[in-house]
């Protein structure tokens, strides 16, 4: 029912900004949060922000807390995940992920129902 795209990924030095985008379409309002998640090969999938669709209300990870903002644009359907001081270990390939279910659980890989591609996201130091 939603399809997600990200971009803006890249490769950008340590203490550096970076802006992702994700694109939304299809059934878009039935969309109850979106979030980020990032991942490294063998390694978790990890969690970075979500913001509530509707409220606005938003999660961060406590690694990236204070240096990145999620937000979204309704009206684009689009969510943003702008990347501050950024450090080499933030180096991943990042993606954007869509749950319609209610929950109380943001933080968690298994509570979203879309994901996207991917992108890239590599900080040199």
């Amino acid at each position: 029912q939603v399809q997600l795209v990200e971009s803006g990924g890249g490769l950008v030095q340590a203490g550096g900004s970076l802006r992702l985008s994700c694109a939304a379409s299809g059934r878009t309002s039935s969309s109850y949060a979106m979030g980020w998640f990032r991942q490294v090969p063998g390694k978790e999938r990890e969690f970075v922000a979500a913001i509530r669709w509707s409220s606005g209300l938003t999660y961060y990870a406590d690694s990236v807390k204070g240096r990145v903002t999620i937000s979204r644009d309704k009206a684009k359907s689009t969510v943003y995940l702008l990347m501050n001081i950024l450090k080499p270990e933030d180096t991943a390939v990042y993606y954007c992920a869509a749950t319609i279910h209610y929950s109380l659980y943001l933080r968690s890989v298994n509570q979203y129902d879309y994901w996207g591609q991917g992108t890239q996201v590599t900080v040199s130091s």
